[in-house]
């Protein structure tokens, strides 16, 4: 097994590092604490051509794999933008994986090309506030008409609603009850998120103030019969393509913001002297640090193999879970002990480990809870029997 990345990936690495030095921590401090939405350096990463990273090269893509695009994803939490900076470009790299398998010649060359180009702004709309993680609960309905279906619904936690224009939307076309299956009557949609027929209401959170996460009600949104992806009734298992890279994204975000953590604390232990010596060189310090090194270390490779399994096509999804969960942790522990290191002034913005903090909890939470993934796990993997 090579562990090694090529002279390609490494250059992409050395690419984002540089394009994020542009943005400092003063920078990422005034997007939080204004909820200023990133602007500036989504231009720039946008100039470079790096949203269509993993899309195909006939739609103005790099053609490039999930490896390549969780390279550039952990490199930007990485640079201290952490989920700020990681989650205003984060839907745009994985987000319409169904319409690049699904879709059809004519959706590809229509919906790719402008969503590359920065154009487009897309939010993902499948959770919901009576459902949670049981998508097969879903209640927003698509209902048939003449040339298309309208919505109803309300669909939570829809990140980049105030500023998207276009929406990947899941809805249920055929009532639960109709159905052979629980997994069937979902639909999947990319259209227009028409604000004629939707509102949207901004959720105040913990953290990510940068990024907006949203309530969206849908009152017979029209949504042309052009803009289904694949065929009606199985959205649901279009969607399942587009989560394991995601998972896999996610966490190596949490290791990059981890790292961040990290390379602060050890850098404040260093300088910090109390009682005549750097606090770094008490192990009560030196021993926590270490530990969130070798942890967020161990995640990583995990992370890298899901990846390259993903990559080659194989099943990945037990690794991909497995690598969400222990990055989501090893990224948390990171922090927290970051903020501790710091003591009273690790409590303090100026310092900014308490934001990557307050961050570092999404990776915990999203896009899938620690304790489903253990039990998917345990089921999938350990052949346990099913406790959900």
């Amino acid at each position: 097994m090579n562990f090694q990345f090529s002279e390609d990936q490494l250059a992409i690495r050395d690419a984002i590092t540089k394009l994020c030095a542009n943005f400092d921590a003063d920078y990422w401090l005034k997007c939080d604490n204004e909820g200023h939405y990133p602007e500036e350096f989504v231009a720039e990463i946008v100039a470079g051509g790096w949203l269509g990273i993993a899309m195909p090269e006939a739609y103005g893509g790099s053609g490039l794999g999930i490896t390549e695009s969780t390279i550039m994803m952990q490199a930007v939490a990485e640079s201290g933008a952490g989920l700020s900076g990681a989650s205003a470009i984060h839907l745009n790299i994985f987000g319409l994986n169904p319409v690049v398998i699904f879709g059809t010649e004519e959706q590809k060359a229509r919906m790719l090309p402008p969503l590359i180009r920065g154009e487009d702004k897309a939010c993902f709309g499948v959770t919901e506030p009576n459902a949670g993680l049981d998508t097969t609960s879903l209640e927003t309905r698509a209902e048939r008409t003449g040339d298309g279906y309208v919505i109803h619904g309300q669909k939570h936690w829809t990140s980049m609603a105030q500023r998207a224009n276009k929406v990947l939307l899941l809805a249920r076309t055929t009532p639960k009850d109709q159905c052979k299956r629980k997994t069937d009557g979902l639909s999947l949609f990319y259209t227009d998120l028409d604000r004629r027929y939707a509102e949207v209401r901004e959720i105040p959170k913990m953290g990510r103030k940068a990024v907006d996460s949203n309530a969206v009600f849908y009152d017979g949104m029209p949504v042309p019969m052009e803009n289904l992806i694949g065929e009606e009734g199985k959205g649901f298992h279009y969607i399942l393509h587009g989560l394991n890279p995601e998972r896999v994204l996610i966490a190596a975000e949490a290791i990059g913001l981890g790292r961040a953590a990290l390379a602060r604390a050890t850098q404040y232990a260093r300088d910090r002297v109390v009682f005549g010596r750097p606090i770094g060189q008490n192990q009560g310090i030196q021993h926590p640090l270490a530990k969130c090194w070798a942890e967020l270390e161990a995640a990583d490779l995990l992370v890298w193999k899901a990846a390259s399994m993903y990559d080659a096509g194989q099943e990945c999804g037990a690794f991909a879970n497995a690598a969400k969960y222990l990055a989501g942790e090893a990224g948390f522990h990171a922090c927290e002990t970051a903020v501790l290191t710091h003591g009273g002034m690790g409590y303090a913005k100026e310092y900014h480990v308490e934001r990557y903090f307050r961050e570092v909890m999404i990776a915990r939470i999203a896009p899938v809870s620690r304790e489903l993934v253990l039990s998917y796990l345990a089921e999938r993997v350990l052949g346990l029997p099913k406790s959900y």
